[in-house]
């Protein structure tokens, strides 16, 4: 009896441990139960980057106004086809000078890829190929 309340007092008691392994091996269980429903989702980035959608703006511009609007899309990491059929050749060469300017400061690319249409792209697009028949 002096040894069971010196062990109670030490906490070491043949109850504690009994009640001590029991616990042990429920928490080992539940611990056991946890891993097998866990479920592990790859953080991986370029996988995201292939799912997400790029978008292409579209632009006819009537004002050399029009020039910041498409700019804000390349901002926002949009490419940009911009028609210039509906405006003067003057004002269609003042608002190319400030999309080359946009496109340079971004590191990005401007094509003439028709008569009267550009193609300008943020740094994160590629254009591959060319248009032999228009000159540049």
């Amino acid at each position: 009896m002096a040894f069971e309340k010196l062990g109670n007092f030490f906490g070491i008691s043949d109850e504690e441990n009994y009640d001590g392994n029991q616990a042990q091996t429920t928490t080992t269980n539940e611990a056991n139960d946890y891993s097998n429903n866990e479920k592990v989702v790859s953080m991986d980035s370029s996988s995201t980057v292939k799912n997400a959608s790029s978008k292409i703006a579209i632009y006819q511009p009537r004002v050399y106004a029009d020039a910041k609007v498409v700019s804000k899309q390349l901002l926002n990491n949009k490419a940009v086809i911009v028609n210039f059929n509906n405006i003067s050749d003057d004002q269609a060469k003042r608002i190319v000078d400030f999309l080359t300017g946009t496109v340079f400061a971004l590191n990005g690319e401007i094509k003439r890829v028709g008569d009267k249409i550009f193609l300008c792209t943020p740094p994160k697009f590629q254009i591959d190929g060319s248009i032999p028949d228009i000159g540049e």
